[in-house]
């Protein structure tokens, strides 16, 4: 069994490291604007360091992006060139509603995505928008604290009804929040919160978790009483978790990552708390305050599919001292020694996807849809901009060999694969320009100099070839 004709290729992106334009035509100012590059990026991130204004010592990098904003037309021909059948975007929330609960939105904001939407609809490419992407009004987080409050449920709710009855008919496919269980890693970039000292960390992220689970389901509710068509997805940042060894606890320290990482989509694909997290509440004492209605609501708006991010995938241990050698995700994570790494310690294993698939397969019996998958990598132009770029073209080939298997072998219901950042984009974890993952090189640098000019790498026309033949052709020539 091949891949489904209808199988939807593309390439992802995010409007905070993308489109630039931050203040422009009426837009408000958001949390992820706010992240500098350097040493404080990380405090930032976690929400021990407040920095709700720009200063003069830091460089943000989203204020301009890749000026995507300007240049979405140009970019889409690009797109279009590769043959792409589906391209995953975000809407930037404060560029609707400004201070993320006007009274009136931003009609310059709600025109520019329209006519991104019909340009890509003009080339046959199927929008794919994430509602929040890292996205949380920094009017709403010096006002009510972010995501830590209910304040934010109503307004999220009312932005997410608004691009729904707006986009009626050009937009279907939907995802509600973007790797959703980042809040529980980066609280500020997953959720606007900030913590002052002595707060408790856990009840306040499992809190603002509720809320964003409980907006996910309004919105899934309204999506489909606008337009019975729409889909809704919820995503998660993905990767298995392998034991370090047989031993038992490191088994056990496996599973209960899996859990940690799959509650929130245990929730948004299933419609309820799983019990491990109502034991966990429990046994650290965490309050969750929830309304009510709060848990029929969940349980009656589930998602319609379930996507996530795969990058690399992790090793743990039941034991501390095992972690003297870690590498460089986000998520705590020993060296696997049977794995090789990129240049920022992610380990490679396209099999890691493979297990992935399978396993969101058993436990949800939903459709899965693989929306960021990449390889983030030093390029090195030529003087024309063009980059020989073999080794990204291998890691995608292996990372596709894989997930067909998953569906000629295993029957895995796979809708799509979205590469991440098909033209460069600032990277998230490190707010750098030299972390590429394109197809389509960007003349921009790490210290923000540079023309935006796009060029073609290598893996272009090996991408417009693999689409082209369903995936049927992944040789490198």
């Amino acid at each position: 069994m091949a891949l489904p004709k209808n199988f939807l290729w593309g390439g992802a992106t995010a409007a905070n490291q993308a489109e630039g334009a931050v203040l422009e035509d009426g837009r408000g100012l958001s949390n992820v604007d706010l992240l500098p590059v350097g040493k404080n990026r990380m405090r930032v991130a976690l929400g021990d360091l407040e920095m709700l204004e720009w200063d003069d010592a830091h460089y943000y990098p989203a204020k301009e992006g890749i000026d995507m904003y300007h240049r979405y037309l140009d970019d889409i021909e690009l797109l279009a060139e590769m043959g792409f059948k589906v391209y995953r975007m975000s809407i930037s929330w404060t560029r609707i509603f400004p201070n993320g609960d006007d009274k009136i939105p931003n009609e310059k904001g709600l025109q520019f995505y329209e006519t991104v939407f019909k340009a890509l609809r003009k080339h046959g490419i199927e929008p794919l928008v994430t509602l929040a992407h890292f996205d949380v009004p920094v009017s709403m987080i010096k006002r009510f604290g972010g995501w830590r409050s209910r304040e934010m449920v109503d307004a999220y709710v009312r932005y997410a009804e608004t691009v729904f009855i707006r986009y009626k008919g050009l937009v279907k496919y939907w995802l509600t929040f973007n790797e959703i269980n980042i809040l529980l890693h980066q609280p500020f970039v997953g959720g606007g919160l900030i913590f002052k000292e002595g707060e408790d960390k856990t009840q306040i992220k499992y809190q603002a978790a509720h809320y964003q689970l409980v907006a996910s389901a309004l919105a899934t509710k309204k999506a489909h009483e606008i337009d019975p068509e729409n889909q809704i997805g919820c995503m998660l940042a993905g990767g298995m978790h392998y034991p370090y060894s047989c031993r038992p606890e490191d088994y056990q320290e496996a599973i209960n990552r899996d859990r940690e990482n799959y509650f929130f989509i245990d929730v948004q694909a299933q419609g309820a708390y799983p019990r491990y997290a109502l034991k966990k509440f429990e046994r650290e004492k965490l309050d969750i305050q929830m309304e009510d209605g709060d848990l029929e609501i969940l349980a009656k708006y589930p998602v319609d599919f379930v996507s996530f991010s795969f990058y690399s995938s992790r090793t743990v241990s039941g034991f501390e001292e095992d972690y003297a050698q870690t590498t460089g995700n986000l998520f705590k994570s020993i060296k696997n020694p049977h794995l090789k790494s990129t240049e920022w310690g992610w380990q490679i294993d396209p099999l890691g996807l493979r297990n992935a698939l399978n396993q969101l397969t058993d436990r949800y019996r939903k459709p899965i849809f693989i929306v960021e998958n990449g390889l983030g990598a030093v390029d090195t132009p030529d003087e024309n901009g063009y980059v020989e770029d073999d080794y990204r073209i291998d890691y995608i080939k292996r990372h596709i060999e894989a997930f067909k298997a998953a569906v000629e072998e295993d029957g895995v219901d796979l809708m799509g694969y979205t590469t991440w950042g098909c033209l460069d984009l600032v990277a998230a974890s490190t707010g750098q320009m030299s972390k590429r993952y394109g197809f389509v090189y960007v003349d921009r640098d790490d210290q923000g100099k540079g023309t935006f000019n796009r060029s073609k790498k290598k893996s272009f026309n090996w991408y417009k070839k693999v689409i082209a033949s369903n995936g049927e052709e992944l040789s490198l020539n």
